[in-house]
């Protein structure tokens, strides 16, 4: 866990925010949950996508990676490649095509030494190091 002081700190906050503004509730809206200490886009797309099945694709560094190396995003910040992915992905696939995102990021399309000779999406990936 990254800074795991800050994060018990936010929890903590988080907790007493949704007991006083939402009634114990946590929230059903982006915003909303953007409004809790800790909380940033990722973890209210997360949040909205799983607990509410919202189709949203929620962009972390895995899925901001994979979209731009298969060409479907050339977004400056998740946000905008969020957006492009909302373009490219219909609202029944999302919540299946964040996983896949996400998961195909972390374990084969990685950041230091991608397995490119390994990948299945190899033919689409304009930046694949091996054929």
């Amino acid at each position: 866990v990254s800074y795991p002081n800050n994060k018990a700190r936010n929890l903590v906050a988080m907790a007493r925010k949704v007991m006083r503004d939402f009634d114990g509730t946590i929230p059903t809206d982006i915003d909303s949950i953007m409004s809790l200490p800790g909380a940033g886009r990722k973890t209210a797309g997360v949040v909205t996508s799983i607990l509410y099945r919202e189709p949203v694709i929620p962009v972390d560094t895995h899925v901001f990676r994979v979209a731009h190396r298969l060409g479907l995003s050339k977004g400056k910040t998740p946000l905008a490649v969020e957006r492009d992915l909302e373009r490219h992905i219909s609202e029944a696939d999302r919540p299946l095509a964040h996983h896949w995102l996400l998961l195909h990021g972390r374990y084969v399309c990685t950041a230091r030494a991608p397995k490119c000779g390994e990948c299945p999406l190899a033919q689409w990936c304009a930046t694949r190091t091996a054929s």
